[in-house]
């Protein structure tokens, strides 16, 4: 196993890739013509990825030397004269035997145009000698993002076998023909023997000695008519032979249909893996025209392609069926050994791979091009490998400048944490969506992004990479504060004319709780349940606006858990009569947080237990270690919240639309503020409800 040089193996684009991967990354590029991988340009870097995922045969050819890299497809084209000394150095030196060929198709794609032949014999020197070998092969230029010709793609599929296939089978034809020629000439011997017995029986009458002279002519001529049957037999098992071996080779060449016609288009040979899926049965078809079984329409289709043919025309086309699938038809004449064309192959071969794969990297190339959103690839150290023109436009960078560095380069210092989280959700094959944070440009700049991050999968569903998606939610979120801004002035000016309102109900409260009028100290009461109900929702309001402008600080510190549930259960005990609240806590449990806020959320999850829950009903609280969390539970006996709206409980002011809870006062503030609360204690809260069967509320912090 060739050593992978530790420079190398950081770069994500060079990752995978069997055993030619393997070697690319044990190669020092710096001493050749491309450089440290580095350094290599981006069009290279994303060729060169391609090249080690994809199964076809690719080499990458590059700069005007052609410095070569291959994948573990293309490897047995080199063979063992040619690899693994190929990789790294020039096409021109590679290939020097047939330089004289290639060397100026290469300059003609160097100038940005495509080529491409079927069945093109080049001579190769390879495993220790020098071969004929017959490629379809496409040359096609690699243009760098300045648009210039930066290097050649060679995809070729190699036909040395089918080519060989047909040869042999010319070939047998060919011998066939002398075998033929034998048997005409063995019977001119024989008709000479004849003639030579009448003379000899003219002669029996005049002499003895010309009756024994004949006699021995007849043993030589019996000695020949031996030789000559075992000879017509030999041929007759030669063109059994060819018949068998030439359907071996058609049934062994994969995803292929070989139909061999007469001059008169009738069937002669049907075979293949590819005959019953385009409604061919040989049993039917051998021997028989298609005007004779059914095929009329099919064959008036066809017949100017099998006349080209039998013209003594060698070419192939390209189809597509309606059912999707993609074929490459060889159409090839054969000719008798009168160089005569008697016959005609047809090789039909399924390429719908090849031509899928063609098609999928061209739509997700425009797809990237074409997004306002900022699409970023990463492997799981962090490490960027695709980026873009829209992330460049949004951070700054350039690809060359950005692709192999980590993506904390535009993480700002405070939110590093935020990464690990991330990776370790998407290793587990889950998607973030719609995760809002910010980001650093190149110039410094902070902006606020919407992440949403993918797993990215091989055929085979393992997770081996990440994909992200960064929308600029700048403006958005400028809105949302001025927004904030004038909630948060409107809360504060209407709190001190609250204030003293509340001291107003409060004074004739005192004043008037004996009044013998009991209509006034009863209004009064009333009126101080609802200044309350206002003074918690400016409050709340005024939360919003602190937490969503920054100005909501964490002062953490080390507590008891266990004792901040019971001290709340124990207060709202008080203000709750007709309910019974037990506190399943146990031991001490320390957490390092803010011990007001962590008491605001439980506060708020047990009233509202309390306000969703009939008189005489049990409400639960929990406080336990689960593994590496704390965890704090309510559970109450309510009449539950569907399923559709479970997901929607921490957004700002979102109430469940429930008319049997219409009596209850809110403006639902009081979960979302909950909710990031929690997440900015690195926290999960999360609810669990069933229709006729109550709630369950968790919330869990980082266990100290």
């Amino acid at each position: 196993m060739p050593y992978e040089r530790p420079e190398n193996s950081g770069y994500a684009f060079l990752s995978g890739g069997g055993e030619m991967g393997e070697l690319i990354r044990s190669l020092d590029w710096s001493l050749t013509g491309l450089g440290a991988p580095g350094t290599w340009p981006v069009s290279l870097k994303q060729m060169v990825s391609m090249m080690l995922t994809t199964r076809l045969p690719v080499l990458i050819c590059w700069g005007k030397d052609y410095i070569q890299l291959y994948n573990d497809a293309f490897h047995p084209i080199n063979g063992a004269d040619k690899h693994p000394k190929a990789m790294g150095g020039t096409a021109c030196d590679t290939y020097a035997e047939i330089w004289g060929t290639i060397g100026a198709m290469f300059e003609e794609v160097m100038t940005g145009k495509s080529l491409g032949f079927p069945d093109f014999m080049v001579q190769l020197e390879r495993n220790g000698s020098l071969e004929d070998c017959y490629f379809d092969f496409s040359y096609s230029p690699i243009t760098d993002e300045y648009g210039h010709t930066g290097g050649v793609l060679v995809i070729c599929m190699e036909t040395t076998g089918k080519v060989n296939a047909i040869s042999e089978f010319q070939a047998l034809n060919e011998e066939l023909a002398a075998v033929n020629e034998e048997l005409a000439a063995s019977n001119e011997e024989y008709a000479a023997t004849n003639e030579e017995l009448a003379s000899v029986n003219e002669e029996l009458a005049t002499t003895n000695e010309e009756l024994k002279e004949t006699q021995e002519n007849l043993h030589g001529t019996n000695r020949e008519l031996l030789e000559s049957g075992l000879r017509l037999r030999t041929a007759l098992d030669t063109i059994i032979r060819s018949e068998k071996l030439f359907r071996s080779i058609a049934v062994n060449i994969p995803n292929s249909l070989i139909l061999v016609i007469d001059k008169e288009h009738r069937y002669q040979l049907v075979d293949g893996d590819l005959m019953e899926k385009l409604g061919y049965q040989k049993a039917d078809y051998e021997g028989k025209h298609p005007t004779e079984i059914g095929q009329t329409e099919r064959y008036l289709a066809s017949k100017h392609l099998y006349d080209r043919m039998m013209d003594g025309e060698k070419f192939s086309i390209e189809r597509k069926a309606v059912t999707g699938e993609y074929y490459i038809a060889h159409f090839v004449p054969i000719k008798n050994e009168h160089e005569e064309i008697d016959a005609g192959l047809v090789m039909v071969l399924d390429v719908t791979d090849i031509k899928k794969g063609q098609e999928e990297s061209a739509k997700l190339a425009a797809i990237i091009d074409s997004s306002d959103d900022a699409i970023i690839s990463k492997t799981f150290e962090s490490v960027i490998t695709s980026w873009n023109d829209s992330a460049e436009r949004m951070f700054g960078y350039t690809a060359d400048e950005i692709i192999g560095e980590t993506i904390y380069k535009i993480i700002p210092p405070d939110r590093y944490d935020e990464e690990p989280g991330i990776i370790s959700r998407i290793k587990n094959g889950e998607r973030v969506e719609h995760y809002e944070t910010k980001r650093v440009t190149k110039d410094g700049r902070l902006l606020d992004v919407s992440l949403t991050v993918s797993p990215v999968k091989d055929k085979q569903g393992n997770i081996i990479g990440i994909s992200k998606i960064a929308r600029d939610i700048t403006e958005k979120k400028l809105d949302e504060t001025r927004k904030n801004d004038f909630i948060g002035i409107v809360s504060h000016e209407l709190k001190t004319p609250l204030t003293s309102l509340t001291a107003m109900v409060q004074l004739l409260n005192s004043r008037l709780k004996n009044h013998e009028d009991p209509f006034v100290p009863n209004l009064l009461a009333k009126a101080n349940i609802q200044v309350k109900k206002m003074n918690t929702m400016i409050n709340g309001f005024l939360n919003i606006a602190r937490l969503e402008s920054g100005k909501i600080q964490l002062d953490k510190k080390d507590f008891d858990l266990t004792r901040l549930v019971n001290d709340i259960i124990d207060e709202t005990k008080l203000i709750s009569a007709g309910y019974t609240i037990n506190s399943l806590s146990c031991n001490p449990i320390m957490v390092n947080a803010d011990e007001d806020k962590i008491g605001s959320v439980i506060t708020n999850l047990l009233s509202n237990a309390v306000k969703y829950s009939e008189k005489g009903t049990t409400i639960e609280v929990l406080c336990e270690i689960e593994g590496d969390v704390a965890q704090v539970s309510v559970k109450d006996e309510g009449p539950g919240i569907r399923e559709e709206d479970i997901e929607y409980l921490f957004d700002r002011f979102f109430r469940v639309e429930d008319p049997g809870a219409s009596h209850v006062s809110g403006f639902g503030i009081g979960l979302y503020l909950s909710a990031e609360i929690v997440h900015r204690h690195n926290g999960i809260i999360r609810a669990e409800s069933e229709i006729g069967k109550g709630s369950v509320f968790r919330f869990s912090l980082p266990y100290k």
